[in-house]
């Protein structure tokens, strides 16, 4: 069953060429090519999970070369979790992308950017080489950057410039720091890296390393102060890019790769804890002051987004087994909260033609399944229980607690009173008040639009499951206990320990 490891990044690579072929005779053939992959896809990182649980972690020897000496691709709890994240949220977006993209031309285009842009991050998640880890993560960056411009208007182009040099900008960083690696060990696999560190540790080359990996995946992550990028690109890009991007695109490419080489690479250790705590608590204020003042409802989106991914960098940079797990669930929340906000933001834009707040009011009345669905996630959001993200906010400042850092704790809960501010505007503004006569006869957008809103409002709802045996012993314990592990894990793969 191991197969299912290269299926995942070959098989929409595949159909990205086939889409393009496919469009020639039918674009509907091209949207069913990529909704019947996503599909497929989400059904496999499914089983990875249940594989994992039941087989425990699989590594796949691309060319039957084993580790060290060929490419490895590693499945474990870690990586389980971020694939089945990373096709939940596109399968929702493909099935909100059936009507909304619609609206543009060239959608074939659209879909074969997206499958590009999935295949990278799936083999981000997989991959157990750092090359190959440099390789997919800029082809997942590639097409994304196409994607923010798809629009093709002034400012959509200009927010893609922007995103793309500054996203070669943390590419650079993140090769250098491969390049370094490879000079003092004389190997690409993670695993065998970390050994070598290990076996003769050098402190100035793991400073050097550590710091260009936290910029440059920092910047991919759109972490404070490497966020500037991130406002612009959100409100340009076409609402499922944009849930895509804060949804999974800086988790898959930013925080999990930088959270991958730290702890299973490099090893954590004290100050790089203290960094990354820093760095959450900054991001998590900074982000939700920016946001606070804005009137386009997507860039004040953005901004909750560089505030939400502090949570996440201040859980796991606590390092306790608490720290971790409430981390990477506060990640799958956001991933599903923070596309249900974007989604909505579009059925909005798609109904109305606008974005700006002081221009709505009153579109409850006309739109109630996106003004109930942006209820749902703002709450979601802003931790208010028994939505999902009040469990993992409540985890952390726990966890902040415990490991007796008391003044993150208490950032995090400033941050979340903001948060709650924030989105309390966006409803008073958008959905309450009186409705303005231009608005007087939109309606819902169609059916697979509302049907996605749907899906994700509903995870909102019961999110709080995940930490439920056998549930979280299935999901998100064996990802926290990955990340526990550390550089040993390394030992069973190079050992030829792993089944």
């Amino acid at each position: 069953m191991s197969t299912i490891i290269p299926l995942t990044v070959a098989l929409p690579l595949l159909v990205a060429f086939l889409t393009a072929l496919a469009a020639r005779r039918s674009e509907r053939l091209a949207e069913a090519l990529a909704l019947l992959t996503t599909s497929v896809l989400l059904a496999l990182s499914l089983t990875g999970v249940y594989l994992v649980h039941t087989a425990g972690p699989q590594v796949y020897a691309v060319g039957g070369w084993a580790p060290p000496f060929g490419i490895s691709m590693v499945l474990d709890g870690l990586s389980a979790f971020l694939l089945v994240t990373v096709n939940l949220i596109a399968f929702v977006t493909i099935l909100y992308s059936l009507d909304y993209i619609r609206r543009y031309t060239g959608v074939w285009q659209f879909y074969t950017l997206f499958l590009l842009m999935l295949a990278g991050m799936n083999g981000v998640v997989l991959t157990g080489d750092l090359f190959n880890l440099f390789v997919f993560l800029e082809l997942a960056a590639v097409a994304s950057y196409a994607l923010v411009a798809f629009g093709t208007e002034k400012h959509e182009l200009e927010a893609a410039f922007k995103y793309a040099v500054m996203g070669t900008v943390g590419s650079l960083f993140i090769l250098i720091g491969v390049i370094w690696l490879y000079a003092r060990t004389s190997t690409l696999n993670m695993a065998d890296v970390a050994l070598t560190l290990q076996s003769t540790p050098d402190s100035t080359l793991v400073l050097l390393v550590a710091s260009l990996f936290i910029v440059g995946f920092g910047l991919k992550a759109a972490i404070v102060p490497f966020h500037a990028w991130l406002p612009d690109a959100h409100p340009s890009a076409p609402a499922p890019i944009s849930a895509m991007l804060s949804g999974v695109l800086i988790k898959a490419l930013g925080l999990y790769a930088l959270c991958r080489v730290l702890f299973g690479v490099i090893g954590m250790n004290d100050q790089l804890s203290l960094v990354l705590i820093y760095l959450g608590v900054i991001s998590m204020v900074v982000g939700v002051i920016l946001a606070v003042g804005q009137w386009d409802l997507k860039r004040l989106l953005a901004y909750h987004s560089i505030s939400q991914v502090g949570y996440i960098i201040l859980g796991v940079g606590l390092g306790t087994p608490l720290g971790l797990a409430a981390g990477l669930f506060h990640l799958f929340n956001h991933s599903v909260f923070k596309a249900l906000l974007f989604l909505d933001s579009g059925s909005i834009e798609y109904a109305t033609g606008t974005r700006d707040l002081r221009r709505m009011g009153g579109l409850g009345r006309r739109l109630p399944v996106t003004g109930g669905t942006t209820l749902i996630a703002s709450l979601s959001i802003s931790g208010i229980p028994p939505f999902n993200g009040f469990w993992s906010k409540l985890l952390i400042i726990l966890a902040a607690v415990q490991a007796g850092h008391y003044w993150p704790a208490f950032w995090a809960v400033v941050a979340s009173l903001l948060t709650l501010a924030s989105f309390t505007k966006v409803m008073k503004y958008a959905f309450q008040g009186t409705l303005p006569e231009t608005y007087r006869k939109v309606v819902e957008p169609p059916r697979c639009m509302r049907a996605a809103l749907l899906i994700l409002a509903f995870l909102c709802l019961v999110g709080g499951v995940l930490l439920v045996p056998p549930l979280a012993d299935v999901f998100l314990i064996p990802a926290s206990e990955t990340l526990s592990a550390g550089t040993e894990a390394a030992r069973g793969i190079i050992a030829g320990d792993v089944p």
